[in-house]
């Protein structure tokens, strides 16, 4: 068994010939998902160029792939729709969409907001690309069959189209045909599953070509020449119009990007934070809007095909965006010769793909037997169909937020915590009510929320009637306060000592203790009885459960009842 040197595995080889496999796949996809937002495909064949050779060269993640998905495209084509760009503003309009799609990347990333599309749940992500693929299907009708259905929404289409067998081109649907099967067939070839794509493309379009089959080519909505992206400008004047919809791109694209760091680590063993792809895929986009490039973002699957193909540095990204370059230079107008049919045919196959790569993850949110995520997952799944597609992004980043806020709800959590004979704690239910003249220990967890603030009041010992009693709050795993939170604390201690009793805080953390020092809870509270949290494990709860007991032998003593 040989194995390879180091210089081998480092060396330019690999990443050149990644780059030529890279580049070559990035043909057809370029232009299907191009034909998804109903668009030039020549600007999904640049998009793979200037973009990716930037991002390449700055993302955290080193082996990344950002470019154009069928997510993306999908989203733009909603923005472009619903901001009613008219063709007299196109291309422009669409490099404006990219722009900003790319500042607002970079932003984010600057601000070290990486971890903003954790807050994208997995429920209404597997909703979203499952919905968003089913459209990939469905917005294929007119590419598989010749027929263009009409209607209100895709489901409407679709009703129209199914209506309207007999208008069906019998040419345009064998060819679709044979497209789907070639597909299909190829990609259960192993040595050939990365590459069915362009081997499908390329020879099918000869046949039609040669044989001089009737049916639709890119050259009918489309001039493709021969030639690099030229510099041109966005239309910044369309700021204003297309800056909401931007930020639903830019969603789609981060959250898409957000799992290649995990399944792609570094080769040089190096962490990569999101962040830091935040920067590189928004540099990217900043960059490839100046050179006719659609919205791009990180690809998992362009991703595994160059690492597949052998890339191990920066150098396999930048190799596959100088290889399309030079292929669309030599060959661009070549593409104008291949059966739109073929494009609907490969996009229907990775519509069902998508959809199927999806199931395991419905399974599991339907495993889980949680309503809240099962609703969600259904709502942004069927809202993708009847409503605009940057509607539904919005959408499901606010089932995102709601779930989160539900789930941080339900971790917040009282229990009192009883000091033992040999000095040890033993965790309990909070009690009901405080007892006079004793000290009660009450564990806080969860109080990061300033929602969560009423749960707290709500399960507190009841402390009326309750006189000398000594409550110690422990916060340790509070690192911030809400200013509702510093308010009802405030109250709190202040409602005790009108009872004559007092507050103790333990496990304070420092940052915590100065919000409560500046907005003047602390004098409230007493500065003496807050008590900062130190290495030591349970020092800070003894030290406060001391300091209790010393206040509680100097209170006078309980009257009697007679």
């Amino acid at each position: 068994m040989t194995t390879e040197s180091p210089k081998q595995r480092s060396g330019l080889v690999p990443n050149i010939i990644s780059g030529l496999a890279t580049g070559l796949f990035s043909i057809p996809e370029g232009m299907a998902y191009a034909q998804l937002a109903n668009v030039n495909p020549i600007y999904g064949l640049y998009s793979g160029i200037v973009a990716v050779i930037v991002s390449s060269l700055s993302t955290g993640t080193i082996l990344m792939m950002s470019t154009l998905t069928s997510a993306i495209a999908l989203a733009t084509g909603s923005v472009l729709t619903k901001a009613n760009i008219q063709s007299s503003q196109m291309p422009q309009a669409l490099f404006t969409i990219t722009f900003l799609v790319g500042a607002i990347m970079f932003v984010l990333g600057l601000a070290r907001l990486g971890m903003i599309v954790n807050f994208v749940s997995n429920a209404v992500m597997t909703g979203f690309v499952a919905g968003a693929s089913l459209l990939i299907i469905l917005g294929q009708e007119h590419h598989l069959t010749g027929y263009k259905p009409v209607g209100a929404n895709q489901f409407q289409e679709t009703i129209n189209w199914l209506q309207n067998i007999n208008q069906w081109d019998k040419t345009t649907v064998a060819v679709s045909v044979v497209t789907i099967i070639l597909m299909v067939l190829l990609k259960r070839v192993r040595p050939l599953e990365k590459f069915a794509a362009i081997i499908v493309l390329a020879l099918v379009t000869v046949v039609v070509s040669v044989f001089q089959i009737p049916t639709a080519l890119v050259s009918s909505i489309a001039t493709i020449p021969n030639g690099l992206p030229s510099f041109m400008l966005p239309n910044f004047s369309l700021i204003p119009q297309l800056a909401l919809g931007s930020v639903s791109v830019a969603i789609v694209a981060l959250a898409q990007g957000a799992g290649i760091s995990t399944a792609v680590p570094n080769p040089d063993g190096s962490k990569a934070g999101q962040s830091r792809d935040f920067i590189g895929e928004g540099l990217g986009n900043l960059a490839g809007s100046f050179f006719q490039s659609m919205g791009t973002g990180g690809s998992l699957s362009r991703t595994g095909i160059s690492v597949g193909a052998g890339a191990n540095s920066r150098l396999g990204g930048v190799f596959a965006g100088l290889w399309l370059g030079l292929i669309v230079l030599l060959f661009g107008s070549q593409a104008e010769k291949v059966p739109l049919a073929v494009i609907g045919g490969m996009l229907t196959v990775i519509g069902i793909e998508l959809i199927m790569a999806r199931v395991p993850s419905a399974r599991l949110v339907l495993s889980t037997r949680a309503w809240a995520s099962i609703a969600a997952m259904a709502i942004t799944f069927f809202s993708a169909l009847f409503i605009p597609l940057q509607d539904t992004i919005f959408l499901g980043a606010g089932l995102s937020l709601v779930l989160y806020v539900v789930a941080s709800s339900k971790k917040f959590r009282l229990q009192q915590a009883v000091r033992l004979e040999d000095g040890g704690w033993e965790m309990r239910e909070a009690p009901k009510s405080l007892s006079s003249g004793q000290a009660t220990v009450l564990v806080v967890q969860g109080l990061d929320f300033f929602a969560e603030v009423p749960s707290v009041e709500d399960q507190m010992p009841a402390s009326r009637g309750v006189a000398n009693a000594a409550v110690i709050l422990v916060v340790r795993d509070m690192r911030t306060i809400s200013s509702t939170g510093i308010r009802w604390l405030e109250r709190y201690a202040k409602d005790l000592k009108a009872n004559g009793s007092a507050l103790f805080l333990a496990d304070v953390d420092a940052a915590v203790r100065e919000s409560l020092m500046r907005s003047g809870a602390a004098a409230a509270i007493g500065e003496a009885n807050i008590f900062l949290a130190t290495p030591r494990v349970l020092e800070a709860e003894d030290v406060a459960w001391t300091a209790a007991q010393q206040w509680l032998a100097q209170r006078p003593a309980l009257a009697t009842p007679s």
